[in-house]
């Protein structure tokens, strides 16, 4: 008995391409091979399309409190984009506050996301506060409860939510040793704070400062030191949304050298310039780190081709447009944040048909990888016994990116008017459709909580 036989397409792994059948049953997959045939199943003919292994997203905030308002997707509207991009696993940053547990935290979440979840889900915990160390001791709970990543700020000191470097050695280390990773978002606070009042006092306050306030080598100074202390340690290290040049340089060699350090970057440092903080809608491609110059965007997709860049996820956080006009005439007023689950397996598997990378490697940056380094043992490749994670891919499918055919809640996109070449046609989450066409077909409360396996390296 199956349920489901997916025919004659092109079956996409992050190390070969061949045509086959896949079939599926009870949401695993069960078999794969030639000239499969099984009457139960529900037969799809996918000649001429791509057969892929659904995207994680590695990095989302939904429903985040942050610069006096709410990120515009909930759990259900963030969830419902996903899939609808191909995405079937999302990853959420709960953020752990000073007198709170790590637990308490992700539960809470949990309990919010559960009714509403359209996808898969997990969770990486930002740590804010030890709590004197006290909080040192749920790291292995977290880790048995299959929470095996935690995320530091070395940014957003006046928001509370910054680790000085103590702090992040410590988290490091007690990482380390439950067999997790610690993620790591590095910007220097202090020069930020210092180039934010002078611009104010100068009365340089449109969105082109955002990006000057935070130039290449405020992020740079901050990847380095990262780096620094987790080659000192040797502690793994994962590094989001990594958007310049020098800080990769400094990732990369360490890389080179053996040592246990991860790369992610976003979309939007591949397809947008700090230009883009010049235009009349500038405040809308707000988010921090900020776009760079030409020389980062170069190097990144360099990053990208060769194999250094370990990951691609979206940094989702969408904001309304109204809330981004906060800060139309004071760049410090607008929420940072923008719009992406939705386009991140589109915009690669594009370049990929485009001929900038191979469709193997899109499916190891956005599948694959993710699912390695944070140990979703059932996702990240179309294997047998593996949960049913597909998408199916139209190669000939052209496809204008525009707010009205997204499936987010908000209400504007940077990614308006973007052309794709190919798109996807249909999402599978374990086996049961949840996008078909265009369309929308799951239901909230279908994602499961991904439980993660600890680390062994």
């Amino acid at each position: 008995m199956m349920d489901l036989l997916i025919k004659n397409g092109t079956i996409v792994t992050a190390n070969e391409s061949y045509i086959g059948d896949l079939a599926v049953d009870g949401g695993k997959i069960a078999a794969i091979g030639k000239n499969l045939s099984y009457s139960s199943a529900k037969t799809i003919d996918a000649s001429g399309m791509l057969v892929l292994p659904g995207a994680i997203d590695a990095h989302t905030h939904l429903a985040m409190p942050f610069g006096g308002t709410v990120s515009a997707d909930s759990y259900l509207a963030g969830t419902r984009a996903a899939a609808c991009g191909g995405v079937t696993t999302v990853f959420d940053y709960p953020m752990q506050r000073k007198g709170k547990g790590i637990l308490e935290t992700v539960e809470a979440r949990k309990e919010m996301c559960d009714p509403e979840a359209c996808v898969d889900y997990a969770f990486h915990c930002i740590v804010t506060d030890l709590n004197d160390g006290a909080l040192l001791d749920e790291f292995q709970a977290a880790a048995d409860y299959g929470i095996t990543s935690f995320k530091c700020f070395l940014v957003y000191k006046k928001e509370g939510m910054m680790v000085d470097d103590a702090t992040l050695i410590k988290v490091l280390l007690k990482a380390k040793e439950v067999g997790a990773i610690t993620n790591i978002h590095a910007e220097n606070p202090d020069v930020i704070d210092m180039n934010i009042e002078k611009f104010k006092k100068e009365g340089k306050t449109s969105p082109w400062y955002h990006y000057m306030s935070r130039p290449e080598f405020v992020e740079a100074e901050a990847d380095k030191r990262a780096v620094h202390w987790a080659k000192s340690v040797e502690a793994p290290l994962y590094i989001v949304h990594m958007a310049d040049k020098e800080g990769l340089e400094a990732a990369v060699l360490a890389k080179r050298q053996g040592h246990d350090i991860y790369i992610e970057t976003c979309p939007q440092y591949l397809e947008f310039t700090c230009d883009v903080y010049n235009r009349e809608d500038g405040r809308n491609f707000v988010c921090s780190p900020p776009m760079k110059g030409v020389e980062s965007q170069k190097a990144l997709w360099e990053a990208v081709k060769n194999g250094t860049i370990d990951t691609i996820a979206t940094d989702h956080c969408p904001f309304m447009s109204y809330e981004k006009d906060w800060g139309k005439d004071d760049f410090t007023k607008i929420p940072n944040g923008c719009a992406g689950v939705e386009n991140l397996y589109p915009y690669m598997l594009s370049a990929a048909n485009e001929g900038i990378i191979s469709f193997n490697r899109a499916v190891e940056l956005c599948s694959t990888n993710p699912a390695k380094i944070f140990g979703c043992t059932q996702k990240g490749s179309l294997t047998v016994g593996k949960d049913a994670d597909i998408v199916i891919y139209d190669p000939k499918k052209a496809f204008t990116i525009s707010v009205s055919n997204m499936h987010s809640d908000y209400d504007h996109t940077i990614w308006e008017g973007k052309m794709l070449s190919g798109y996807p046609v249909q999402t599978y989450v374990r086996g049961t459709l949840v996008y078909d066409n265009g369309a929308f077909v799951g239901k909230a409360g279908y994602g499961q909580f991904v439980k993660r396996s600890p680390r062994t390296v």
